[in-house]
């Protein structure tokens, strides 16, 4: 499976768990995954799964692809975002503390950006910051007015 299409059959599920819709009302779900080296990192289980995945980031570009949909009671129009992140060489102490201090459990890929562990850590990010922080917000706004012009 295409890793771009699972954060969007994510999303879907989310919006698709929403049962009672009024006319005039959106949902808006959204969901997000880690791609490295072919391997799809979720949100760990553990400190020591946290510790194993950014283990695999240290060093590396990955892929942050989140996915969104956006459902009406008329229709449903789901996208995905890319980013390249790169992270520098991460050392063992800088993986702990940042897990003993910050409990990325939460997150996918074991990290967010915005944390302590993308200031000292990314070199590098090619594509949007937002979207790699969890929500792609240029590319929705892109998605919802074309939506809008065409209704």
């Amino acid at each position: 499976m295409q890793a771009s299409l699972v954060p969007i059959y994510l999303a879907e599920k989310k919006a698709l768990g929403v049962s009672i819709l009024s006319e005039n009302e959106l949902i808006i779900a959204s969901d997000t995954i880690v791609e490295a080296g072919g391997e799809i990192l979720g949100k760990p289980e553990s400190p020591s799964q946290a510790a194993e995945m950014l283990m695999k980031l240290s060093g590396t570009t990955h892929k942050v692809i989140t996915g969104v949909c956006i459902r009406s009671k008329s229709f449903i129009h789901s996208f995905s975002e890319e980013t390249n992140v790169t992270f520098k060489k991460l050392s063992i102490e800088e993986i702990q503390y940042y897990i003993i201090n910050f409990m990325p459990l939460d997150k996918a890929g074991a990290y967010g950006i915005q944390e302590w562990i993308g200031l000292i850590g990314v070199s590098g990010i090619q594509g949007c910051y937002f979207n790699v922080v969890g929500f792609p917000v240029a590319r929705f706004y892109k998605e919802l007015n074309s939506l809008i012009r065409n209704l």
